[in-house]
């Protein structure tokens, strides 16, 4: 059921296409602070009620990050694993074409889930509007080399979290080079928030992807995991870590646990199983509002998603300036450490949870 208040959302848009079969939908959830931007998600298991959450998330997550954009997002019930890239295609031709209405003035669209830079490419041209989405191709510009796409392949988002959650372990007073880390998801935020810690000699004991968990308690080589998911499918074949089922990620003896995949992964049922000190939520609505409390609560922080991963539509930012990647990446950088920062000051001052204070100040940014 989809929750109505004073914010949102302003608009309900849900398509479909005989022809293709595409079922898709976008919800604008608010357009206060400029059009709703927001990522396209395409699962077989994607909701208006899913994508309407995600939306609102969205418009803090602009807010918060003090961008023109307001808050949006958009799903396709789709299982990409059984058809052909061309069909993907096509359906999200399809897509485009039915939300252009409302693409690009109400709505600018990005990758998200299954959706990468060809998507984003194939939905720009289909919409006739280069400003239409973000996260295209580096080589799709206006003219040669002005104004050029920022593919999230970059990794924005991952290099976003891994500053959010260096601010966060200065804040809870631990030492970045004596802490251990267990990573959800080994994907395109998962991957380069282990890239970055990994440079900064920071332990990550256990990595996660939809095969399992890969646990080594001395910690593993960035590099190698690299080549065994690429060479074999799975961070579970990385050579003498114990294997564990994928849910066993949260419940692991490590100082701090990012998120980095799928929503809902930590419930009532499983919230006590979490050991770590910190929480930094590199993915969207990885548990629900009530159980970021409890955890306030038993005095273990977490960095909420929209103050946490907003590297990616800061990026989005860039492009939609026609900035290059080197100002992008620094765009990141500050913005992401001076939110984390201020989020977490006015959480403890306040003595509120971390969400309740970054949404004071996304509240007050909007209005």
């Amino acid at each position: 059921m989809i929750t109505f208040d004073e914010l949102g959302p302003e608009k309900i848009l849900e398509v479909y296409d005989p022809k293709t079969k595409m079922h898709g939908f976008t919800v604008i959830d608010n357009t206060k602070r400029g059009p709703g931007k927001g990522g396209i998600r395409l699962t077989p298991t994607v909701t208006i009620e899913e994508v309407s959450r995600l939306a609102r998330t969205m418009t803090f997550k602009n807010a918060l990050a003090e961008l023109p954009f307001g808050g949006a997002k958009s799903g396709i019930v789709l299982d990409p694993s059984k058809i052909s890239k061309e069909q993907k295609f096509e359906i999200i031709k399809s897509f485009s074409k039915a939300i252009k209405p409302i693409c690009p003035k109400l709505y600018i669209a990005g990758p998200d889930m299954n959706t990468t830079e060809e998507e984003m490419k194939v939905f720009a041209e289909a919409n006739g509007s280069w400003r239409a989405c973000t996260g295209k191709p580096a080589n799709m510009c206006v003219k040669p080399g002005i104004k050029c796409g920022i593919p999230h392949e970059y990794g924005s988002t991952g290099f976003g979290v891994y500053h959010s959650l260096k601010i966060a372990v200065q804040h809870a007073n631990l030492d970045l080079n004596k802490i251990t880390v267990a990573i959800e998801g080994f994907g395109n935020v998962g991957t380069f928030v282990a890239e970055y810690l990994s440079k900064d000699n920071v332990k990550i004991i256990a990595v996660s992807d939809s095969k399992g968990v890969c646990y080594l308690k001395e910690g593993f080589v960035y590099e190698k995991m690299v080549k065994v998911k690429k060479e074999t499918g799975s961070v579970i074949n990385y050579p003498n870590c114990k294997v564990l089922p994928s849910s066993d990620i949260i419940s692991l003896d490590a100082d701090v646990l990012v998120t980095a995949a799928i929503p809902d992964l930590i419930t009532d049922k499983n919230k006590d199983k979490v050991k770590a000190k910190i929480i930094v939520e590199g993915s969207n609505i990885p548990t629900t509002i009530d159980i970021e409390e409890y955890y306030h609560n038993k005095k273990i922080l977490i960095v909420p998603d929209f103050v946490a991963n907003a590297g990616g539509v800061i990026s989005s930012y860039a492009e939609y300036k026609g900035h290059n990647p080197k100002t992008m990446f620094k765009l990141v950088e500050r913005k992401i450490k001076k939110n984390t920062e201020l989020v977490l000051k006015e959480s403890e001052k306040l003595n509120i949870s971390p969400r309740e204070a970054a949404m004071k100040i996304a509240l007050r940014r909007i209005k």
